[in-house]
This record gives structure tokens, sequence and C-alpha cells, in this order.
């Protein structure tokens, strides 16, 4: 999924989705907002004891390279159903834009997921106490003490012509610049699975794009920017 690689967010993502098998993307994005192109390469794993995400992003433009990465680890140790789990949660959140470093955070908490029992349709919810040991508020006092809510989740309809996937922050985090500490963002993206064209079962490419919805994230304000472009999974 694409970040915007101006400012620190958060992305619980596909490691809080459950899956059978392990996949990988490279997405290519064209973000008609900001005028640059994002390329996110993302992996998610399954294993005996949870799951592991991680994703890079790098925005291309015509001054500054911008970076900016997350690895998650799930562990799971608690099933009420076949479909749903209850699992512990860790995060490290860090990147670049141009000349500026991000400040790094760390979270830490718990992730209730679930699935339909063909994995049509995925869904999870975090709630995480996030560690974040540069944020200076408007009082210029350091505030690394926040927390963020996040729900996920992922739907293949269309009999696997399409995919419906995304995400829902809002955390909590202090700047010098802003009066509120209050921050929403969503990334919902929309993809059309090109491997359904008959004759096409090797050819693993997407097109389509996402929204990027936020309120008090890049300024004040709520904002919504589109980006267009493909992924390819493998």
């Amino acid at each position: 999924m694409k970040r915007n690689a101006l400012v620190l967010l958060f992305v619980a993502l596909l490691a809080n989705i459950a899956s059978k098998t392990e996949a990988q993307n490279l997405q290519v994005l064209n973000d008609t907002e900001r005028g640059c192109i994002t390329t996110t390469l993302e992996m998610f794993r399954p294993d005996a004891f949870g799951s592991t995400f991680y994703f890079v992003d790098m925005d291309y433009n015509a001054t500054a390279l911008g970076a900016y990465t997350e690895i998650a680890r799930e562990f799971c140790f608690w099933q009420d159903s076949e479909w749903n789990w209850l699992s512990v949660h860790a995060e490290f959140n860090g990147g670049l834009a141009g000349a500026t470093s991000f400040n790094n955070s760390w979270l830490f908490g718990l992730t209730y997921s679930g699935h339909s029992d063909d994995f049509s349709k995925t869904w999870s919810l975090t709630a995480s106490y996030k560690a974040i040991p540069g944020t200076i508020g408007l009082n210029l006092q350091k505030q690394p003490h926040n927390f963020q809510l996040t729900g996920v989740w992922g739907i293949s309809f269309f009999d696997g012509w399409c995919s419906f996937s995304g995400f829902a922050d809002i955390w909590r985090e202090a700047r010098v610049w802003q009066n509120t500490n209050f921050i929403f963002l969503s990334e919902p993206q929309l993809w059309v699975n090109l491997n359904n064209i008959e004759g096409w079962d090797n050819v693993n490419l997407s097109l389509g794009g996402e929204l990027e919805i936020s309120n008090n994230f890049v300024s004040e304000g709520f904002r919504v920017m589109p980006a267009f472009g493909a992924k390819w999974t493998f």
C-alpha cells in the first residue's frame, strides 16, 4: 500500500490479515495530487506462530527521494473459532523524506482477526500503544506516549476479477505546527485482476489505484488524494 513519505504514519495493513499462503507484490502508483511516482514493495508470510509483514515505499520526484518502511509481527496464541483469533502485535515504523528523517515509532498491542471460510473476505482490528520518542507538542514538551486504532479489510468479488482492500487508522501524535493531536488516515484500494482473462493465468497483473483519505494528516483539515497505477503479485 502507498504511503505519503512527507509525514509519519502508521499502517497495520496486511500483517493483520489471515492467509493460507504467503504473498508479495510490487505496486507502482502515480500520485496525482503530489505529482510523484511511488513504488511499494510488500511481503506477507504466515507461519506456525503468527505472521510477518513488511513494506517499503519509495517516492520519486524531481527534487528529492522519499523512503518509508514498516515491519510488523503477529504472535497468534488463541483462537475462539476456526475463523477468528487473537494475536499480540509488534511493529516498527521509520523513514526519510529527502534530507529529513521521520521520528521512528514502535507499536505494541492486540489484534483480533477473522475471515470467511473461503478467504474471500478478511478483516482485523488492532489497538496499540504507540511510542514516538521524537514527538513534541505545541508546548514544546516531549509527548512520546500515544495510541493507535486500526481496521484492515480485504474483499475479493466478481469471481476474483476485482479486489477491494485497505485500512483505516486513527491515532494521537503531537505536532508543534498543529492544534489537534488526533489524526485520521485511510487508503482504500480497488484492483482489477487481469489473470482472470483466458490464457492469462500466469499474468499476475492488476490495474487500479487508491484514495488517500485523511484528516489532520499532511496538514490540518480534510483531504482526498487519488493515485492510479498497477500491481504485480508474485
